[in-house]
């Protein structure tokens, strides 16, 4: 076996690092006014028995303090995003809104700042919870509702299921921050939300909001929430809100829809009479009319005619009146020869079957002007003519 002496595994090298630490430490030590060497322990320096020991004086309090202030100002800084404000308080307090970008703070524990997102669009699940799916079917839906929130009463005292969503954004941070309560168990603005909606659905009748003024309720509901979060000074904005889902409750569709199709059979049937009643009232209305127009048409012929006829009667017993006044001269004068008694029998005999001729033609001539005015030959004509000529010989 060799008698050689181990060798050092770093060769001659130690020596130069021990040489560098020591120039660093005497480099150190100028820094703070010392001067480096070796001593005992009666010695001052930095060094002891090759070691180092600092010795600290006012200077070097004052220095390390203002390096740690200043690091202690520099965590001021700080950055909004974009789509946020920042909220900064003092103590607890709100002190000022800070706009998107670099800003500075008095660092903690005096001022902190809480960025809120001011842009982002906000979603609450009314009546339903989708934990985070998305729903792209009504059964999906169903599954997914939570009966104490989806059940609502109707002013006509009806129950129906509601699942709507509520889009919304902050409007105001510094409002929202302080105003508004967030939690797991408790929403506020999913509380106002529900509470805008059952009094919409409170004041509506159930066939109203299954189907004929769901998008009526949908803007009653949303005028309702945005009047409660201002009055609460929540500092929210209402987007919209989107009725997913009316419908009975499951337990009663069946019974709902059956009285549903009996209201459709109804309404059907009631439209049928209206289209009757539409189709016969206007032409029953067009005859009667029609037959009114014809009687006050005929009634002005009749009464024309009957003008006519009297006018011609006037100027027929004018002349009847003429002829039964030259009779009754002649009768007169035969009268007067009795009375004289000069009579001659055959004179007397010719004179009256002159005057029954004469008679007869007047008779016959009248006959004919009253069938020419009177206009026909029937039964009724003749009556009526008869009767005049009765009437006129009375003359």
């Amino acid at each position: 076996m060799s008698d050689n002496k181990f060798k050092n595994p770093w060769g001659d090298d130690q020596n130069d690092i021990n040489e560098v630490i020591r120039k660093g430490q005497e480099k150190i030590a100028k820094l703070f006014g010392e001067k480096p060497g070796r001593g005992d322990d009666n010695g001052g320096g930095f060094f002891k028995d090759g070691g180092f020991r600092l010795r600290f004086n006012k200077n070097i309090l004052i220095i390390c303090g203002v390096v740690i202030f200043v690091m202690w100002l520099s965590t001021g800084f700080y950055t909004v995003q974009p789509d946020e404000e920042g909220v900064v308080m003092r103590f607890g307090k709100y002190t000022r809104t800070s706009p998107p970008g670099l800003n500075y703070k008095i660092p903690n524990p005096i001022e902190t700042v809480t960025p809120v997102s001011v842009t982002r669009i906000n979603k609450e699940e009314i009546g339903f919870k989708s934990a985070g799916k998305t729903i792209t079917s009504k059964q999906e839906l169903l599954e997914s509702t939570v009966a104490k929130e989806s059940q609502m009463l109707t002013t006509d005292e009806n129950i129906v299921d509601i699942n709507f969503q509520v889009q919304w954004l902050i409007d105001d941070a510094k409002k929202f921050l302080f105003n508004v309560r967030d939690m797991n168990t408790e929403n506020t603005v999913k509380s106002v939300a529900e509470s805008a909606m059952r009094e919409a659905i409170g004041l509506s009748h159930v066939a109203d909001v299954l189907a004929e003024k769901r998008s009526e309720i949908e803007q009653d509901t949303k005028a309702l929430m945005q009047a409660m979060l201002d009055n609460y000074e929540m500092g929210v904005k209402v987007i919209g809100v989107q009725l997913l889902r009316s419908d009975p409750p499951q337990e009663v569709l069946a019974a709902y829809r059956d009285v549903q199709n009996a209201k459709q059979d109804k309404e059907r049937e009631i439209n049928t009479a209206l289209s009757y009643r539409n189709d016969i009232v206007p032409r029953a209305r067009g005859e009667s009319e029609k037959m009114l127009l014809d009687a006050e048409g005929y009634k002005n012929m009749v009464v024309a005619d009957a003008e006519k006829v009297g006018s011609n009667l006037d100027k027929v017993r004018t002349e009847l009146k003429a002829d039964i006044a030259d009779l009754r001269t002649d009768l007169d004068k035969v009268r007067i020869e009795v009375d004289g008694v000069k009579v001659d029998v055959e004179k007397v005999r010719n004179e009256v079957i002159q005057s029954e001729k004469r008679l007869e033609k007047i008779v016959h001539r009248s006959q004919v002007k009253l069938m020419l005015m009177i206009g026909g030959s029937t039964v009724t004509n003749i009556s009526i003519m008869i009767g005049l000529l009765k009437y006129f010989l009375k003359f």
